[in-house]
């Protein structure tokens, strides 16, 4: 049953336009007053040609909410970890974590934009590896303790990452992607799934899957959460916010084809309408829903905090 209810931030924008820092704050210091319990930045390093699509670093985004917030959760959904040195990667989390006083999260994946690898000089067909690479040295560094370990140009000698992150014993670890060797590193690695735009039945499929897996390594299902990112738009009937709705979602958005990821997700209508909608993914495992309102809308963020969510807490 969902219990937590996050927010998609816009950090990523459609193309010729550029993030709005005084925007994001501003959505930021709202999404806390009105009680959301995460807030969750995308990333990229470079994505698109012509278009090419704005983002603003994942970090230093949040590292700029986290002093202007005291309460709200911070996450990636998803930081490309493969693109990442993971000496780097977990001191710069380990700082943020300490700047937000334990409110981190990490949501990870292995990444799919071959050109941002290409351009960064690291091969994308190694990204499943560099993913698990870079997760082990990241929690091995996060302990404090010295770690010894020479991989690939590699070469940490008894190296400890101090500041330790703030939360104890570490920032949760949220695994997303689609295929099962994913679902099976989310099993064995991870604290939970991060997914994007799957529908409750797309949802129920893979994560029966995950628990499976987990049970073959040994792990408890109930240990594990489960995050689904949705977009959302409450307002206008279905037929009208289907048709804004689908232009918004297939002019800037990405979907995996050979995934359950698909515009088919998106919730839309009246607030009963989305009500009815949003019942098939409460009644599943979910944990979590990151919400992705419609054009970041200021009075979609309200109406999803006064209308929808008290009604689904109430279900």
């Amino acid at each position: 049953m969902v219990t937590q209810f996050g927010l998609a931030v816009r950090n990523f924008v459609g193309p010729r336009e550029i993030p709005d820092v005084d925007e994001i704050l501003r959505y930021s210091i709202r999404a806390e007053e009105l009680g959301f319990e995460s807030l969750w930045v995308f990333d990229h390093l470079l994505l698109g040609v012509d278009p090419a699509f704005p983002i603003l670093e994942a970090f230093q985004t949040l590292a700029a909410i986290a002093a202007r917030t005291n309460n709200i959760n911070l996450g990636t959904g998803v930081l490309v970890l493969s693109l990442r040195n993971p000496v780097w990667a977990a001191k710069t989390m380990a700082s943020l974590d300490q700047i937000s006083k334990g409110r981190f999260i990490l949501g990870a994946a292995s990444g799919w934009y071959s050109r941002e690898f290409d351009a960064a000089g690291i091969p994308f067909k190694e990204r499943g590896r560099l993913f698990e690479r870079n997760l082990d040295i990241i929690l091995k560094l996060w302990e404090g303790k010295p770690v010894s370990i020479q991989v690939d140009q590699l070469n940490l000698r008894d190296a400890v990452c101090l500041p330790m992150p703030y939360r104890i014993p570490r920032p949760p670890v949220l695994i997303g992607g689609y295929v099962d060797k994913v679902l099976r590193r989310v099993a064995r690695e991870g604290d939970g799934w991060l997914t994007y735009a799957y529908t409750p039945e797309g949802f129920i499929k893979s994560w029966e899957k995950i628990k499976g897996f987990a049970r073959e390594y040994g792990r408890d299902p109930d240990e594990l959460t489960a995050t689904n990112q949705v977009a959302i738009y409450v307002g206008p009937p279905m037929e009208e916010a289907d048709k804004d709705m689908r232009h918004w979602l297939t002019t800037e958005w990405d979907f995996a084809g050979w995934s359950d990821s698909t515009v088919e997700h998106a919730v839309r209508g009246t607030v009963d309408e989305c009500i009815d909608q949003l019942k098939g993914y409460t009644s599943t495992e979910l944990d979590r829903i990151i919400f992705i309102p419609y054009r970041y809308r200021p009075e979609q963020v309200d109406l999803l905090a006064k209308e929808i969510i008290p009604r689904l807490k109430a279900e």
